[in-house]
């Protein structure tokens, strides 16, 4: 089945939509990759889903995606007496390292990378930044703040710490443990929470290998600082616009996903844009004027896949809310601005022969009316490279590979499909051709443009366009 859209759909899967039944009306309302959030739901609870999911694959016999989104280190406050205290600006708290229920002069905070990080007159954000305190002074246990936004504390609230770079892997004990068990499992991304620099996916790579491509989550400004390198040690980015936003200001949020979809763009990385999207649907049917352009703004930035959280999780109308995020992207992609648009930020290309072919496809196949580019990868690289110029034309990404077709359905115009290796020219051309009829881009006297790299079965080595047409009925 083809989606009359170029951008993806990625949906969380919570309570609300983990039945076989939900996540298939799911799949039809337009999800193209499902996310397993391990921040909540045992492990069992996992397994179940995507035992689900690979049925529900075979069911319709089209690829589907499974993110595996880690928890990470999660700093909180501890507990408090009474369960809750109200702060006024302007007061003087202390924040201990060890303590049970703590007060004004003791508020547990049990994080020693905090207080071996932390100097006075950087903040700390308390309840995604409702409450914010800075740092007076410091001992080796105890820190003691000056409140600047005041309001209520309560027990485990999470805390920010957006100046300060943690001694801390992006991967605690749990997560190691979920990791080993969704590898085993089979998922085709991993989700990294907490990156701050390149060394944290690093040491993601080291546990994952090629078995998993990995997702960073760009959500602290330290990643922002090293972003360059950080994107290239990844497999696809997320802008995870909430926990990000709570560390930059507001009003900074909307420029850095813009550059972070051009970077991505440039590096040809997948990148997902996330977080909030049409969260008023989580109780309403339909979404507010400002969450539709907040989708569109994300399609017209050139965004490989828009992502839904709590509305597909836990929302009252998941498959309504899938289905108005589709609606959203076929509108905007067919919107008579579009495709200027998106041209203008086109991020230009590395001067590289597979990049030059990949260019020229997409060109090719624009210029002569083609009825789809037709890209034989192994890796996936080649049809990632065409899709970087986002072309009119959509993208027919041919792999032997099961784990790569599952991957393209996070990328941009990819239609994906498991195809039998070819070993000949005249093969690559005839399987082109009858692969695009089959799946319904072409008809007869149709043209594809065909990229490839020769010889077969070498990852990366996009060097050879062809032009074919269908022969006449």
């Amino acid at each position: 089945m083809r989606r009359n859209r170029h951008a993806k759909i990625v949906a969380t899967v919570g309570p609300a939509s983990s039945s076989p039944e939900m996540l298939h009306a799911l799949f039809l309302a337009g999800v193209d990759t499902f996310r397993l959030n391990f921040s909540h739901g045992s492990q069992d609870d996992h397994a179940t889903v995507h035992a689900a999911i690979r049925a529900l694959e075979r069911d319709v016999g089209r690829p589907i995606g499974i993110l595996q989104d880690l928890q990470g280190p999660k700093i909180r406050l501890g507990t408090l007496a009474g369960g809750r205290l109200d702060v006024a600006p302007g007061e003087r708290l202390r924040f201990v390292l060890e303590g049970a229920e703590g007060n004004r002069d003791a508020i547990p905070l049990p994080h020693p990378e905090i207080f071996a990080a932390i100097a006075p007159g950087q903040d700390l954000l308390i309840d995604d930044g409702r409450v914010r305190v800075r740092v007076t002074g410091l001992t080796a246990d105890s820190l003691t703040a000056e409140v600047v936004i005041g309001g209520a504390l309560s027990n485990r609230k999470g805390v920010n710490l957006p100046g300060t770079l943690l001694d801390v892997s992006p991967l605690t004990p749990k997560d190691r443990a979920d990791l080993a068990f969704g590898l085993d499992l089979g998922v085709d991304w991993v989700a990294l929470s907490f990156v701050q620099k390149p060394s944290d996916v690093i040491e993601a790579r080291g546990l994952i290998g090629d078995r998993a491509g990995i997702m960073t989550k760009v959500e602290k400004p330290q990643a922002l600082e090293r972003i360059a390198d950080i994107i290239r040690l990844s497999d696809a980015v997320m802008v995870a616009r909430g926990d990000l936003g709570v560390e930059i200001p507001h009003e900074d949020v909307p420029g850095r996903q813009k550059e972070l979809i051009r970077a991505c763009r440039l590096a040809v990385k997948p990148v997902v844009v996330a977080t909030q999207m049409l969260d008023s649907m989580v109780s309403a049917p339909t979404p507010t004027r400002a969450e539709a352009s907040d989708v569109a703004t994300a399609i017209y930035d050139g965004a490989d896949a828009v992502m839904l959280s709590a509305e597909s999780a836990t929302g009252r109308f998941p498959v309504e809310t899938v289905a108005m995020m589709a609606r959203i992207i076929h509108r905007t992609e067919t919107h008579k601005l579009y495709r200027s648009i998106i041209t203008a930020s086109d991020p230009g290309e590395e001067e590289t022969p597979p990049h030059a072919v990949a260019t020229a496809t997409a060109t090719l196949a624009d210029a002569v009316g083609a009825a789809a580019i037709v890209a034989y990868t192994l890796s996936g690289t080649t049809a990632a490279r065409v899709a970087r110029r986002r072309p009119e034309v959509p993208i027919l990404a041919l792999t032997p590979d099961e784990a790569t077709s599952r991957r393209l359905c996070l990328l941009w115009g990819a239609h994906s499909v498991r195809a039998d290796e070819v070993d000949t020219y005249e093969a690559m051309v005839a399987g082109a051709v009858a692969h695009a009829v089959e799946e319904g881009f072409a008809r007869a006297n149709d043209r594809v443009v065909i990229a490839a790299g020769i010889p077969f079965a070498v990852a990366g080595t996009t060097n050879n366009i062809r032009i074919a047409q269908v022969p006449p009925a």
